[in-house]
C-alpha cells in the first residue's frame, strides 16, 4: 500500500514540476511581445543572482561568527557577556549587507 502511495506522490511532484516548466516560457512571450528584451532578462538574472549569492554569503557568515563566539562561551563561561555583544553587533551588520543587495536587486527591477 505504500509503495502505491509514494509512486502516486512522486508523479504528482513530476507533473506539477512539469506544469511548471511549461508555464515559464508563456510568460517570457508576454514580455517579449511588451518590450522587454535581453536586457531585461539580463537585469532579472543579474538581481537574482546577487541577493541569491549575498544571502548565500551572509548565511556562511554567520554561522561561522556564531559558532565563533559559543565555541569560545563554551571554553570561557566568565566571557559571555563580553563576547554577546560584539557578536550582536556583528550580525546586525552582517544582514545590513544582505539587505543593501536586496535594496539593489529592486532597483534593478525597477529598470526593467
Amino acid at each position: 500500500m505504500s509503495r502505491i502511495v509514494s509512486v502516486l506522490v512522486s508523479l504528482v511532484v513530476v507533473l506539477a514540476v512539469a506544469l511548471l516548466l511549461a508555464a515559464a516560457p508563456s510568460f517570457a512571450q508576454e514580455r517579449a511581445a511588451a518590450g522587454g528584451g535581453v536586457g531585461s532578462g539580463l537585469i532579472a538574472l543579474a538581481a537574482g543572482l546577487g541577493i541569491g549569492i549575498a544571502a548565500f554569503g551572509v548565511g556562511l557568515g554567520q554561522g561561522r561568527a556564531t559558532a565563533a563566539a559559543m565555541e569560545s562561551i563554551g571554553r570561557n563561561p566568565n566571557s559571555a557577556d563580553r563576547i554577546f555583544v560584539p557578536m550582536i553587533i556583528g550580525l546586525a551588520l552582517m544582514e545590513a549587507l544582505c539587505l543593501y543587495a536586496l535594496v539593489i536587486a529592486f532597483f534593478l527591477q525597477g529598470k526593467m
